[in-house]
């Protein structure tokens, strides 16, 4: 079935906190629908957040980006782990501390905004080692990272986020570099502060006041994991990296309260849906028949989608996805799933 009782799903929260690469924009470029979702939700006068685990930039300049675009944006609107983790490090270190700096200049001016020095070496004694995402890190960052660690420097990660979306597809993110060091040192990192930790929907959430927040994301292991975490529903927007096939895998700390293709599903009740659903809802069911899951029937895409979540999250493994009939292997073949007829 659609949103409850075919309301709005935007009309049950007080505040919207949107991730921004792949639902916002992809990279540099707005994703369609995006600009008029966000004004939609100003003309309301709705309150939003944007909660990035992007330590690549500072949050001033993430409201440029995005203004920029035509969504406009205050610094105080913008959430980042770079500017997280920063004051995380001020709230343990004495003024002035090293702390060595493993990602963007962006990450050393938030480091140097809280008041305390961003270094470069090991030799330079940091108090920390806090890492970020950088397009221009290499191995030499990451061996004086080692080094300061192995030396008895804290080591905080601002997310570990295993890839970051682009135009040719998946590249490495942060968490494939902190993996690099995990493999070295033999250890996970003291602190990670971005998603799915829950710190940023944390934050966001009190600007609700005293509302019910919204997060919408389009990743399960980092957007949904860190709403479930904070105790916030959560929409999972089909626009960015995580699809049908891995929102059927999920285990339930992954699950999203609601799905929908893009942003339109906050405001048009057909086009979000509240998962799971029922295997026989809206037209359709659903048989599991010895780990193959088969889908007759016919009625709107996303309520087979909710069906399919009901079946395959009742399972003990991930199923196979079977359609019988053509309504069916259209609405298979819609999300990206193997299985027609």
């Amino acid at each position: 079935m659609s949103t409850d009782a075919g309301k709005r799903l935007v009309d049950g929260y007080t505040l919207v906190v949107f991730d921004l690469d792949g639902v916002i924009y992809l990279i540099d470029r707005p994703i369609p629908g995006a600009v008029e979702a966000v004004a939609q939700l100003h003309a309301e006068g709705r309150a939003v957040a944007y909660a990035t685990n992007n330590a690549s930039r500072r949050s001033s300049e993430v409201a440029d980006l995005l203004t920029g675009m035509g969504v406009p944006a205050r610094p105080e609107e913008v959430l980042t782990s770079a500017a997280a983790s920063a004051e995380l490090l001020r709230d343990r270190l004495p003024a002035g501390a090293p702390v060595l700096v493993v990602g963007a200049e962006a990450l050393r001016a938030e480091v140097r905004a809280v008041g305390l020095t961003p270094v470069s070496r090991a030799d330079e004694k940091p108090a920390a080692v806090v890492q970020g995402y950088g397009p221009q890190v290499g191995w030499a960052d990451l061996a004086e990272a080692s080094v300061a660690v192995r030396s008895g420097a804290i080591w905080i990660a601002t997310n570990t986020d295993r890839t970051l979306p682009s135009g040719r597809g998946p590249l490495p993110g942060n968490g494939s570099l902190v993996a690099v060091l995990r493999t070295a040192l033999q250890r996970d990192p003291d602190v990670v502060v971005g998603k799915p930790e829950s710190a940023l929907f944390e934050t966001a959430a009190r600007r609700s006041n005293g509302g019910r927040a919204l997060v919408v994301g389009d990743r399960l292991d980092t957007d949904i994991e860190g709403a479930r975490r904070a105790g916030l529903d959560s929409l999972l927007v089909l626009t960015g990296v995580s699809g049908v096939p891995d929102l059927l895998a999920a285990g339930p700390q992954r699950r999203p309260t609601f799905v929908a293709r893009d942003l339109a599903g906050l405001f048009d009740p057909d086009a979000a849906v509240r998962v799971p659903g029922s295997t026989e809802a809206g037209g359709w069911s659903v048989t599991d028949r010895d780990g193959t899951v088969e889908l007759a029937g016919s009625g709107r895409p996303l309520d087979a989608l909710a069906a399919l979540c009901a079946a395959a999250w009742s399972a003990s493994a991930p199923p196979t996805v079977r359609a019988v009939g053509p309504d069916a292997a259209r609405a298979v073949e819609s999300f990206g799933l193997p299985g027609g007829e």
